[in-house]
């Protein structure tokens, strides 16, 4: 007989404080999931949790910067206390930085490997060995579109995405026959935070990049709540089936047939 999901099943989200961190969230939420809230800003995360909470889930939020790792020990700490065993881990944080990349600075550079990269293995480390010895759970990268075809200007971003999904792939295959399933969420452009702390020269002078190396085919962008809807998907899949990759793209407008 097929093992069946356990009733209760916590989930972390980190990124949790917008985008598609605080829609994540809400969606495994209103899933029956009760849910932790992961972000440096704890502020915008408790809102979220209140938005759970007056639709009668369950929401707990708790600090977390993923370069650091004690603050990932605590956070894990606190969420266990907080809300039991996780059997769901949505690793969404990351950060982008802007730059040539001959130009960047190599600290700079390495910010961004370190939380999009680093920080996820760091999340990996705190919460996986408890899965594996329950011998179920769900874990969900979510990665970019950059990982299948890299953007230029964001080389860090670019290359910290490549990485995740190369851990993401091994760990598909060491976790075989362990009951724990590791996932990608690949999505295309999203509306979300992520670069809103940009100059309008950088966005400017980015967009038109993008443009001239075909990564902008046209204006659409995805909601958040569509990709919140994948990560739901995955880890709602039986036991026994395994989604290992999801990539989400914005249909182009529709064209009229009458138009040259």
């Amino acid at each position: 007989m097929r093992p069946l999901h356990p009733d209760r099943r916590p989930a972390v989200v980190t990124g949790a404080s917008s985008g598609i961190g605080a829609a994540a969230a809400l969606a495994l939420a209103s899933a029956g999931h009760p849910v932790a809230l992961g972000a440096r800003r704890v502020d915008k995360c408790a809102e979220v949790a209140q938005q759970i909470r007056d639709a009668g889930g369950e929401a707990v939020v708790h600090a977390l910067d993923l370069a650091d790792p004690d603050s990932v020990k605590a956070f894990a700490e606190s969420v266990t206390r907080s809300l039991g065993e996780v059997e769901v881990l949505v690793s969404n944080a990351g950060r982008l930085t802007p730059g040539t990349i001959h130009e960047v600075e190599t600290d700079v550079f390495g910010r961004d490997i370190d939380v999009n990269l680093m920080g996820a293995h760091r999340l990996v480390r705190a919460f996986v060995p408890g899965m594996v010895a329950r011998r179920r759970g769900d874990v969900v990268f979510v990665s970019s579109d950059v990982a299948g075809r890299a953007r230029p200007f964001v080389s860090a971003y670019t290359a910290s995405k490549w990485g995740l999904e190369g851990m993401a792939h091994a760990m598909q295959m060491e976790l075989e026959g362990t009951g724990v399933r590791a996932s990608i969420v690949r999505p295309g452009p999203t509306r979300s935070e992520l670069g809103s702390d940009w100059s309008g020269e950088d966005v400017e002078f980015l967009i038109g990049k993008w443009l001239a190396w075909g990564h902008a085919r046209h204006p659409r962008t995805l909601r958040p709540s569509v990709i919140a809807d994948a990560i739901v998907s995955t880890v709602s899949a039986a036991r026994g089936v395994h989604i290992n990759v999801i990539e989400i793209s914005p249909e182009a407008p529709i064209t009229d047939p009458e138009s040259p």
